[in-house]
Protein backbone atom coordinates (compact mmCIF):
# COMPACT_ATOMS: atom_id res chain seq x y z
CA UNK A 1 0.00 0.00 0.00
CA UNK A 2 1.15 3.56 -0.50
CA UNK A 3 -0.66 7.39 -0.83
CA UNK A 4 0.17 9.70 -3.28
CA UNK A 5 0.32 13.02 -1.30
CA UNK A 6 -0.17 15.76 -4.51
CA UNK A 7 -3.93 16.95 -5.32
CA UNK A 8 -5.85 15.71 -7.81
CA UNK A 9 -8.42 18.14 -9.67
CA UNK A 10 -12.01 17.79 -11.54
CA UNK A 11 -14.03 19.71 -13.03
CA UNK A 12 -15.63 21.58 -10.05
CA UNK A 13 -11.92 22.38 -8.06
CA UNK A 14 -11.16 24.51 -10.54
CA UNK A 15 -12.29 27.99 -12.75
CA UNK A 16 -10.42 29.19 -15.74
CA UNK A 17 -9.07 32.82 -14.93
CA UNK A 18 -9.42 35.66 -17.70
CA UNK A 19 -6.57 36.95 -19.73
CA UNK A 20 -6.61 40.14 -21.79
CA UNK A 21 -7.44 39.43 -25.64
CA UNK A 22 -7.74 41.00 -28.91
CA UNK A 23 -10.92 39.30 -30.18
CA UNK A 24 -14.07 41.66 -30.64
CA UNK A 25 -16.62 38.72 -30.71
CA UNK A 26 -17.56 35.62 -30.43
CA UNK A 27 -17.87 35.15 -33.77
CA UNK A 28 -14.32 35.29 -34.37
CA UNK A 29 -13.77 32.28 -32.91
CA UNK A 30 -12.92 29.42 -34.52
CA UNK A 31 -14.27 26.03 -32.97
CA UNK A 32 -12.59 23.67 -35.71
CA UNK A 33 -9.40 21.52 -35.49
CA UNK A 34 -7.41 19.58 -37.94
CA UNK A 35 -5.65 16.48 -36.39
CA UNK A 36 -3.40 14.02 -38.12
CA UNK A 37 -3.14 10.59 -36.59
CA UNK A 38 -0.33 8.48 -35.74
CA UNK A 39 -0.33 5.37 -37.22
CA UNK A 40 -3.64 5.88 -39.65
CA UNK A 41 -1.65 8.61 -41.08
CA UNK A 42 -5.13 10.19 -42.60
CA UNK A 43 -6.54 13.53 -40.87
CA UNK A 44 -9.78 14.96 -39.85
CA UNK A 45 -11.06 18.09 -39.70
CA UNK A 46 -14.20 19.04 -37.54
CA UNK A 47 -15.11 20.48 -34.11
CA UNK A 48 -13.72 17.82 -31.75
CA UNK A 49 -16.87 16.59 -29.42
CA UNK A 50 -18.01 13.01 -29.59
CA UNK A 51 -21.47 11.86 -28.71
CA UNK A 52 -20.92 8.65 -26.07
CA UNK A 53 -21.38 5.13 -27.39
CA UNK A 54 -23.80 4.40 -24.74
CA UNK A 55 -26.71 2.36 -26.61
CA UNK A 56 -29.37 5.64 -25.70
CA UNK A 57 -26.93 8.34 -26.87
CA UNK A 58 -24.48 6.90 -29.50
CA UNK A 59 -27.55 6.56 -32.37
CA UNK A 60 -27.66 6.66 -36.27
CA UNK A 61 -30.24 9.64 -35.54
CA UNK A 62 -27.63 11.44 -33.58
CA UNK A 63 -25.03 10.90 -35.94
CA UNK A 64 -27.05 12.54 -38.74
CA UNK A 65 -27.57 16.03 -36.61
CA UNK A 66 -24.21 16.11 -35.10
CA UNK A 67 -22.36 15.13 -38.70
CA UNK A 68 -24.20 18.73 -39.82
CA UNK A 69 -22.22 20.40 -37.62
CA UNK A 70 -19.24 18.75 -38.21
CA UNK A 71 -19.11 16.72 -34.64
CA UNK A 72 -18.31 12.90 -34.14
CA UNK A 73 -20.67 10.33 -32.74
CA UNK A 74 -19.36 6.82 -31.85
CA UNK A 75 -22.15 4.65 -32.99
CA UNK A 76 -23.37 2.43 -30.24
CA UNK A 77 -22.08 -2.00 -30.22
CA UNK A 78 -25.66 -2.76 -30.67
CA UNK A 79 -26.94 -2.47 -33.89
CA UNK A 80 -26.95 -5.18 -35.91
CA UNK A 81 -24.74 -5.96 -39.43
CA UNK A 82 -28.60 -6.01 -41.33
CA UNK A 83 -29.00 -2.34 -39.56
CA UNK A 84 -25.93 -1.01 -40.58
CA UNK A 85 -26.53 -2.27 -43.95
CA UNK A 86 -29.70 0.03 -43.94
CA UNK A 87 -27.93 3.09 -42.48
CA UNK A 88 -24.61 2.84 -44.69
CA UNK A 89 -27.30 2.57 -48.21
CA UNK A 90 -29.08 5.67 -47.27
CA UNK A 91 -26.12 8.09 -45.86
CA UNK A 92 -23.88 10.24 -47.09
CA UNK A 93 -20.31 10.00 -47.19
CA UNK A 94 -19.93 13.31 -45.03
CA UNK A 95 -21.89 11.41 -42.46
CA UNK A 96 -19.91 7.98 -42.77
CA UNK A 97 -16.66 9.98 -42.40
CA UNK A 98 -17.72 11.41 -38.57
CA UNK A 99 -18.67 8.52 -36.94
CA UNK A 100 -17.36 5.85 -35.11
CA UNK A 101 -17.45 2.23 -35.18
CA UNK A 102 -17.38 0.87 -31.64
CA UNK A 103 -16.49 -2.37 -30.26
CA UNK A 104 -16.13 -5.11 -27.40
CA UNK A 105 -12.92 -7.42 -27.14
CA UNK A 106 -14.48 -10.75 -27.67
CA UNK A 107 -14.27 -12.94 -30.91
CA UNK A 108 -17.46 -12.05 -31.89
CA UNK A 109 -16.78 -8.24 -31.74
CA UNK A 110 -13.83 -8.85 -33.69
CA UNK A 111 -16.02 -10.25 -36.37
CA UNK A 112 -18.48 -8.34 -36.31
CA UNK A 113 -16.25 -4.98 -36.77
CA UNK A 114 -14.68 -7.09 -39.97
CA UNK A 115 -18.03 -7.45 -41.53
CA UNK A 116 -19.28 -3.55 -40.20
CA UNK A 117 -16.15 -1.76 -42.10
CA UNK A 118 -16.31 -4.34 -45.41
CA UNK A 119 -19.72 -2.22 -45.74
CA UNK A 120 -18.23 0.79 -46.67
CA UNK A 121 -14.70 2.35 -47.16
CA UNK A 122 -15.96 6.06 -46.12
CA UNK A 123 -15.90 4.34 -42.52
CA UNK A 124 -12.47 5.40 -40.81
CA UNK A 125 -12.42 5.25 -37.31
CA UNK A 126 -12.86 1.98 -34.48
CA UNK A 127 -13.06 2.97 -30.84
CA UNK A 128 -12.13 -0.28 -29.10
CA UNK A 129 -13.92 0.55 -25.41
CA UNK A 130 -14.05 -1.08 -21.89
CA UNK A 131 -14.98 0.01 -18.85
CA UNK A 132 -11.25 -1.17 -17.09
CA UNK A 133 -8.25 -0.84 -19.93
CA UNK A 134 -5.67 -2.13 -17.99
CA UNK A 135 -5.64 -5.23 -18.72
CA UNK A 136 -3.43 -7.57 -20.93
CA UNK A 137 -5.86 -8.91 -22.75
CA UNK A 138 -7.00 -5.42 -23.68
CA UNK A 139 -3.93 -4.09 -24.98
CA UNK A 140 -2.75 -7.72 -26.91
CA UNK A 141 -6.53 -6.82 -28.61
CA UNK A 142 -5.58 -3.17 -29.33
CA UNK A 143 -2.40 -4.50 -31.36
CA UNK A 144 -4.49 -7.01 -32.92
CA UNK A 145 -6.69 -4.58 -34.27
CA UNK A 146 -3.92 -2.51 -35.07
CA UNK A 147 -2.54 -5.38 -37.52
CA UNK A 148 -5.65 -6.16 -39.13
CA UNK A 149 -6.75 -2.42 -40.11
CA UNK A 150 -3.18 -0.28 -40.38
CA UNK A 151 -4.71 2.68 -42.21
CA UNK A 152 -8.27 3.01 -39.73
CA UNK A 153 -8.15 5.75 -37.16
CA UNK A 154 -8.45 3.34 -33.86
CA UNK A 155 -9.11 4.95 -29.74
CA UNK A 156 -8.96 2.63 -26.72
CA UNK A 157 -9.85 2.94 -23.17
CA UNK A 158 -10.84 3.95 -21.01
CA UNK A 159 -7.57 4.44 -18.32
CA UNK A 160 -6.43 7.41 -16.72
CA UNK A 161 -2.80 6.83 -16.36
CA UNK A 162 0.01 8.50 -17.84
CA UNK A 163 2.13 4.66 -18.44
CA UNK A 164 -0.92 3.07 -19.61
CA UNK A 165 -1.72 5.73 -22.13
CA UNK A 166 1.59 5.27 -23.84
CA UNK A 167 1.03 1.43 -23.12
CA UNK A 168 -2.09 2.18 -25.76
CA UNK A 169 -0.55 4.35 -28.18
CA UNK A 170 2.69 1.76 -28.59
CA UNK A 171 0.61 -0.84 -28.95
CA UNK A 172 -1.26 0.65 -32.05
CA UNK A 173 -3.82 2.59 -30.43
CA UNK A 174 -3.99 6.71 -32.43
CA UNK A 175 -5.93 8.39 -29.54
CA UNK A 176 -6.86 6.35 -25.82
CA UNK A 177 -10.02 7.47 -23.83
CA UNK A 178 -9.67 8.54 -20.59
CA UNK A 179 -11.74 8.54 -17.63
CA UNK A 180 -13.18 5.91 -15.01
CA UNK A 181 -16.12 6.76 -12.90
CA UNK A 182 -16.86 10.53 -13.83
CA UNK A 183 -19.70 9.75 -15.85
CA UNK A 184 -23.41 10.95 -14.49
CA UNK A 185 -24.83 7.55 -14.44
CA UNK A 186 -21.58 5.90 -13.21
CA UNK A 187 -21.44 4.40 -9.89
CA UNK A 188 -18.01 2.82 -10.30
CA UNK A 189 -16.38 4.62 -8.08
CA UNK A 190 -18.80 3.98 -5.25
CA UNK A 191 -19.56 0.15 -5.50
CA UNK A 192 -15.46 -0.09 -6.41
CA UNK A 193 -13.65 2.26 -4.93
CA UNK A 194 -11.46 3.02 -7.97
CA UNK A 195 -11.30 6.04 -10.30
CA UNK A 196 -9.17 9.47 -10.70
CA UNK A 197 -10.26 12.53 -10.58
CA UNK A 198 -11.05 13.76 -14.15
CA UNK A 199 -8.95 17.34 -14.97
CA UNK A 200 -5.88 15.99 -13.53
CA UNK A 201 -6.07 12.35 -15.63
CA UNK A 202 -6.57 14.84 -18.47
CA UNK A 203 -3.63 16.70 -17.86
CA UNK A 204 -1.46 13.93 -16.96
CA UNK A 205 -2.59 11.69 -19.90
CA UNK A 206 -2.57 14.31 -22.70
CA UNK A 207 1.31 15.15 -21.49
CA UNK A 208 1.65 11.27 -22.21
CA UNK A 209 -0.12 10.79 -25.45
CA UNK A 210 1.24 14.10 -26.92
CA UNK A 211 4.47 13.07 -26.53
CA UNK A 212 4.13 9.87 -28.91
CA UNK A 213 2.41 11.88 -30.96
CA UNK A 214 -1.23 10.59 -29.97
CA UNK A 215 -4.14 12.30 -28.79
CA UNK A 216 -7.05 11.62 -26.22
CA UNK A 217 -10.61 11.72 -25.24
CA UNK A 218 -12.06 12.86 -22.34
CA UNK A 219 -14.77 10.34 -21.49
CA UNK A 220 -17.41 11.62 -18.91
CA UNK A 221 -17.46 14.37 -16.12
CA UNK A 222 -18.83 16.85 -18.05
CA UNK A 223 -22.21 18.34 -16.31
CA UNK A 224 -22.13 21.90 -18.37
CA UNK A 225 -20.29 23.74 -21.05
CA UNK A 226 -17.44 24.86 -18.58
CA UNK A 227 -16.33 21.63 -18.17
CA UNK A 228 -16.18 20.69 -21.49
CA UNK A 229 -14.09 24.02 -21.73
CA UNK A 230 -11.82 22.86 -18.86
CA UNK A 231 -11.24 19.38 -20.32
CA UNK A 232 -10.10 21.05 -23.71
CA UNK A 233 -8.20 23.85 -21.50
CA UNK A 234 -6.07 20.74 -19.13
CA UNK A 235 -4.86 19.46 -22.78
CA UNK A 236 -7.68 17.45 -24.20
CA UNK A 237 -7.87 16.87 -27.83
CA UNK A 238 -11.42 15.71 -27.94
CA UNK A 239 -14.53 15.22 -25.54
CA UNK A 240 -16.69 13.08 -25.32
CA UNK A 241 -20.53 13.61 -23.69
CA UNK A 242 -23.12 11.27 -22.83
CA UNK A 243 -25.26 12.62 -19.95
CA UNK A 244 -25.52 16.25 -21.75
CA UNK A 245 -26.62 14.84 -25.00
CA UNK A 246 -29.24 12.64 -23.13
CA UNK A 247 -32.82 13.28 -23.28
CA UNK A 248 -33.42 14.15 -26.87
CA UNK A 249 -35.58 12.88 -29.51
CA UNK A 250 -32.68 11.43 -31.31
CA UNK A 251 -31.22 9.30 -28.58
CA UNK A 252 -32.89 5.81 -28.08
CA UNK A 253 -34.22 6.09 -24.65
CA UNK A 254 -37.56 5.21 -23.20
CA UNK A 255 -40.15 8.40 -23.40
CA UNK A 256 -42.25 8.41 -20.96
CA UNK A 257 -45.21 11.30 -19.47
CA UNK A 258 -46.04 12.14 -16.15
CA UNK A 259 -48.58 14.69 -15.61
CA UNK A 260 -48.36 15.77 -18.72
CA UNK A 261 -44.91 16.01 -19.24
CA UNK A 262 -42.81 14.60 -20.90
CA UNK A 263 -39.11 12.07 -19.54
CA UNK A 264 -36.89 10.31 -21.09
CA UNK A 265 -34.66 7.37 -19.19
CA UNK A 266 -31.20 7.73 -19.35
CA UNK A 267 -28.75 4.66 -18.06
CA UNK A 268 -25.50 4.13 -17.45
CA UNK A 269 -23.82 0.83 -19.49
CA UNK A 270 -23.34 -0.92 -16.22
CA UNK A 271 -26.53 -0.57 -15.00
CA UNK A 272 -29.33 -3.28 -14.48
CA UNK A 273 -31.24 -1.18 -16.91
CA UNK A 274 -28.42 -1.87 -19.97
CA UNK A 275 -27.76 -5.35 -18.23
CA UNK A 276 -30.99 -6.51 -18.41
CA UNK A 277 -31.90 -5.24 -22.39
CA UNK A 278 -28.54 -6.68 -23.83
CA UNK A 279 -27.24 -9.41 -21.38
CA UNK A 280 -30.28 -10.99 -19.90
CA UNK A 281 -29.22 -9.47 -16.42
CA UNK A 282 -26.77 -9.07 -13.98
CA UNK A 283 -24.64 -12.21 -13.65
CA UNK A 284 -23.75 -13.92 -10.38
CA UNK A 285 -20.29 -12.75 -10.17
CA UNK A 286 -20.87 -8.73 -10.99
CA UNK A 287 -22.36 -5.85 -9.41
CA UNK A 288 -24.16 -2.89 -10.82
CA UNK A 289 -22.34 -0.15 -11.00
CA UNK A 290 -24.25 2.61 -13.08
CA UNK A 291 -27.77 3.85 -12.27
CA UNK A 292 -30.82 4.76 -14.19
CA UNK A 293 -32.37 8.23 -14.40
CA UNK A 294 -35.53 9.96 -15.52
CA UNK A 295 -34.88 13.69 -17.92
CA UNK A 296 -37.10 16.01 -19.00
CA UNK A 297 -37.64 15.44 -22.36
CA UNK A 298 -35.68 17.70 -23.93
CA UNK A 299 -36.10 18.05 -28.05
CA UNK A 300 -34.17 18.37 -31.01
CA UNK A 301 -30.44 17.58 -29.88
CA UNK A 302 -29.74 20.52 -31.76
CA UNK A 303 -30.40 23.28 -29.32
CA UNK A 304 -28.10 21.85 -27.32
CA UNK A 305 -25.11 21.88 -29.43
CA UNK A 306 -25.70 25.50 -30.50
CA UNK A 307 -25.47 26.08 -26.74
CA UNK A 308 -22.62 24.41 -25.87
CA UNK A 309 -20.55 25.69 -28.90
CA UNK A 310 -21.76 29.40 -28.23
CA UNK A 311 -20.37 28.67 -24.48
CA UNK A 312 -16.84 27.33 -26.08
CA UNK A 313 -16.65 30.49 -28.21
CA UNK A 314 -17.58 32.77 -25.08
CA UNK A 315 -14.76 30.96 -22.85
CA UNK A 316 -12.19 31.48 -26.03
CA UNK A 317 -12.92 35.12 -25.88
CA UNK A 318 -12.34 35.73 -22.29
CA UNK A 319 -8.86 34.46 -22.53
CA UNK A 320 -8.21 35.38 -25.77
CA UNK A 321 -7.89 32.06 -27.57
CA UNK A 322 -8.92 32.99 -31.36
CA UNK A 323 -9.08 29.35 -32.08
CA UNK A 324 -9.48 25.79 -29.86
CA UNK A 325 -6.04 24.78 -30.26
CA UNK A 326 -4.72 27.80 -28.70
CA UNK A 327 -7.14 27.25 -25.80
CA UNK A 328 -4.53 25.01 -23.95
CA UNK A 329 -1.75 27.41 -24.23
CA UNK A 330 -4.32 30.59 -22.81
CA UNK A 331 -5.71 28.25 -20.16
CA UNK A 332 -4.28 29.23 -16.28
CA UNK A 333 -6.51 27.68 -13.62
CA UNK A 334 -7.25 28.90 -10.10
CA UNK A 335 -8.08 26.29 -7.30
CA UNK A 336 -11.66 27.43 -5.68
CA UNK A 337 -14.13 26.57 -3.36
CA UNK A 338 -17.33 27.38 -5.31
CA UNK A 339 -18.40 27.32 -8.82
CA UNK A 340 -21.65 29.29 -8.71
CA UNK A 341 -24.10 31.29 -6.76
CA UNK A 342 -26.98 29.05 -6.19
CA UNK A 343 -29.33 31.07 -3.87
CA UNK A 344 -32.12 31.08 -6.69
CA UNK A 345 -31.21 27.20 -7.44
CA UNK A 346 -34.72 25.89 -7.25
CA UNK A 347 -37.01 28.91 -8.38
CA UNK A 348 -38.27 28.29 -12.06
CA UNK A 349 -36.30 29.75 -14.95
CA UNK A 350 -38.75 31.23 -17.85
Amino acid sequence: MRIEEDIKLGFKDVLIRPKRSLLKSRSQVELSRNFIFKYAKSSWSGIPIIASNMDTIGTFNMAMVLSSFNLLTAINKYYSIKEWCIFIKKTSRKILNNIIVSTGISHDDFTKIKKIFSLSKDLNYLCIDVANGYSEYFVSFVNKVRNYFPDKIICAGNVVTGEMVEELILSGADIVKVGIGPGSVCTTRIKTGIGYPQLSAIIECADAAHGLKGQIISDGGCSVTGDIAKAFGGGSDFVMLGGMLAGHYECNGKIITNNGKKFMLFYGMSSKSAMNIHVGGVASYRSVEGKTVKLPFKGSVENTIYDILGGLRSTCTYVGAGNLKELTKRTTFIRVNEQENLVFDNKKDF
